[in-house]
């Protein structure tokens, strides 16, 4: 993760995570995880406040979070106290099991990323997939030159082979951009199902 953006979200974890119980409720999210997503094990990789872990968990799913905040991991716990949340950082996912999961989250994360660790990013949250497990990746699409919010917080430009790179032999059910309905931002999703046998 990079730091400043890590050192952001520390700062004012209470003030980011009111910023997304505010915002409308992502509801074209929710209707790609319930179409894509079969249940089983599912970790939401850069949970932040802990909002989509909630509602996986309530629709379902075996659901826990990581992320890297550990400011944003105390609004978490303290708003859903019912659920697992731990830390762990994009790329390496330490104590992460691999192939643990049938379904890993990772909602406009790996554009706080230098490009350079993106790929071994999309790697890692591959690899934490049993065979048939499915992935959402998304990022935030950023024109020209990468830059930074008033927080600080970065968002990477980079092309998206850096992705699709690594995820080349996989089935991939979704690859598209459009806007974001619970942030107003463009985004590119990408839905991709794990080669194996179940």
């Amino acid at each position: 993760m990079d730091k400043q953006t890590l050192f952001a979200y520390d700062a004012t974890p209470a003030q980011f995570a009111q910023d997304w119980r505010d915002q409308s409720a992502p509801t074209d999210l929710h209707e790609l995880l319930r179409t894509h997503f079969k249940s089983g094990p599912t970790i939401d990789v850069g949970c932040g406040s802990g909002r989509d872990v909630a509602w996986l968990g309530a629709n379902g799913y075996e659901a826990s979070g990581v992320d890297p905040s550990e400011g944003l991991l105390r609004e978490a716990r303290a708003s859903y106290p019912g659920l697992g949340f731990g830390l762990a950082a994009l790329p390496a996912l330490v104590g992460l099991q691999a192939g643990a999961y049938q379904n890993v989250l990772c909602e406009t994360v790996v554009m706080h990323l230098d490009p350079r660790e993106v790929g071994p990013a999309t790697r890692r949250l591959l690899e934490l997939l049993r065979p048939s497990g499915t992935l959402f990746l998304s990022w935030r699409v950023t024109e020209g030159d990468s830059q930074r919010d008033k927080h600080g917080r970065l968002y990477a430009a980079f092309d998206k082979h850096l992705v699709t790179d690594e995820i080349a032999g996989q089935t991939v059910l979704l690859d598209q951009e459009d806007v974001n309905l619970s942030s107003g931002k463009k985004v590119h999703r990408l839905i991709v199902r794990k080669t194996g046998a179940a």
